[in-house]
C-alpha cells in the first residue's frame, strides 16, 4: 500500500510502520532472518500476514528498512556533527558516543545487520544501504585522521585504525547489557582512547 497523503493519516502510518520494523528486528535477531517466514513473523508480531504486506512488499524490503532505521539517523547526526568548528578530537569523541548509543538503542537491528551482511554486500536492491554505510565510514575515517594529526605521536595506518574502531563499536551489540558496569558513553570513551592510544 502506498504511503497516505493526508498528514494525520501519514503520521499514524509512519509510526505503525516504524513499530513493525523495530519488532521485526527483535524477532529476526532471535530467530534468524532466513529461518523466519512472513507468516511466522506475523504470528510473532500478533498481526495478520496482510498487516505486514500493508507496509512492505516482502521480507527483503523489511530487512532493508531495518538497515535504514539503524543507519540513516546516525548518518544524519554524524554529518551535522562534523560540520561544526569543534576540534577533531572532540568531534571524534562525540561521534563515537552517538554511534555507540545508536548501536545500544538498535541492538536488535545491529545483530540482524551482522547476521545478514552476506546479503547486504551484494545485489542492486542493497545499493543505498551500502552507500550509506560507506558515507559513514568515510566520515569516521576523516575525523579519525584529523584527531590523530592533532595528537601527534607515532602514525597509525588509517585503514587499520578505522577497522579497529568499526569492529569495536559494531561488536558492542553482541555483548552489551543495560545493567552492565559501563554506560554507553563510558564504553565509547574507552574505544576512542584505545584507537588514539591514550593520546
Amino acid at each position: 500500500m502506498a504511503r497516505p497523503e493526508t498528514p494525520t493519516t501519514r503520521a499514524r502510518w509512519d509510526a505503525r510502520r516504524a513499530e513493525v520494523i523495530g519488532r521485526a528486528a527483535h524477532v529476526f535477531a532471535r530467530r534468524g532472518y532466513d529461518q523466519t517466514s512472513v507468516p511466522e513473523l506475523a504470528e510473532a508480531l500478533e498481526v495478520a500476514t496482510g498487516g505486514i504486506y500493508h507496509y512492505f512488499s516482502g521480507k527483503e524490503q523489511l530487512l532493508i528498512a531495518i538497515c535504514d532505521q539503524l543507519m540513516e539517523p546516525l548518518l544524519a547526526e554524524a554529518e551535522e556533527l562534523v560540520a561544526t568548528d569543534a576540534p577533531a578530537r572532540e568531534q571524534l569523541r562525540d561521534l563515537v558516543r552517538r554511534w555507540v548509543a545508536n548501536v545500544v538503542d538498535h541492538q536488535d537491528h545491529m545483530l540482524v545487520f551482522q547476521q545478514e551482511r552476506h546479503l547486504i554486500d551484494h545485489g542492486a536492491q542493497w545499493r543505498e544501504v551500502r552507500e550509506s554505510r560507506k558515507r559513514f565510514e568515510r566520515l569516521v575515517q576523516d575525523v579519525l585522521a584529523r584527531a590523530q594529526a592533532e595528537g601527534g605521536g607515532t602514525p597509525v595506518d588509517p585503514r587499520l585504525q578505522l577497522s579497529a574502531l568499526l569492529g569495536m563499536v559494531n561488536h558492542t551489540a553482541q555483548w552489551y547489557r543495560p545493567r552492565g558496569r559501563l554506560s554507553p558513553a563510558e564504553i565509547a570513551d574507552g574505544y576512542v582512547d584505545l584507537v588514539l592510544m591514550g593520546r
